[in-house]
């Protein structure tokens, strides 16, 4: 999950400029819909590289950036109680909330790349990014509530349910290919059973023509 800057190509100084805007957290955009945009695009990119990786690997076991430990010793310590199952978004954007969580977030100025870019955070974390279940938050502010969620086992729903998901849909898929060879079985079937009715009727005749063979034995005799 660690953002790399290093690029073999070089990079234009339009792309530098917008490079440098989209670090910049949501409010200082103005009103500039193109730099909107394009901070809403790569928000929306980062958080569905994010949910698909919580849903295809155990949260418990991810590292996010190679300072997890240092970020989460220093949230828990400020956030001691802070319910991060489902955010109280007044936790987070209230002017009081404003006050504890400026001087975290400037401690790892330096330490965590693009500490303050902008993302998406979900508020409920057994749910996925849907409009009613997001709000905005700086870099490290997001990775210090999902490494959070990850190693107190609260992601853990997440993975949980896609693998639910995964597994109904192998059966299934399962069942459709069942469904040709039952048929095959059942045709076969069928066709032995008329085979035992056609020797079953031939039989028949046989004994049929025996018995008027042995009547007119007697006849004869």
């Amino acid at each position: 999950m660690e953002a790399s800057s290093g690029t073999d190509e070089p990079v234009s100084g339009e792309l530098a400029s917008v490079a440098h805007a989209l670090s910049l957290p949501a409010e200082s955009y103005g009103n500039d819909p193109d730099i909107e945009m394009a901070w809403a695009a790569r928000a929306m990119q980062h958080a569905e590289v994010y949910y698909k990786l919580i849903s295809s690997v155990d949260p418990q076991f991810l590292k996010l950036t190679k300072v997890d430990d240092q970020i989460y010793s220093e949230f828990r310590k400020i956030f001691e109680k802070l319910k991060i199952d489902v955010l109280d978004p007044e936790e987070l954007k209230s002017e009081s909330a404003k006050e504890t969580w400026r001087p975290f977030c400037l401690k790892f100025e330096g330490i965590v790349e693009d500490f303050n870019y902008g993302t998406l955070l979900r508020l409920d974390c057994s749910q996925g990014y849907t409009e009613e279940n997001t709000i905005f938050a700086p870099r490290i502010q997001f990775l210090a509530i999902e490494i959070a969620r990850n190693r107190e086992g609260y992601n853990k729903a997440v993975y949980v349910g896609a693998q639910h998901k995964e597994g109904e849909r192998a059966g299934v898929s399962g069942a459709e290919q069942e469904k040709p060879e039952k048929k095959e079985e059942e045709g076969a079937n069928s066709g032995g059973k008329k085979e035992e009715g056609v020797a079953g009727e031939g039989e028949k005749e046989e004994k049929a023509k025996e018995g008027e063979k042995e009547k007119e034995a007697d006849k004869e005799i």
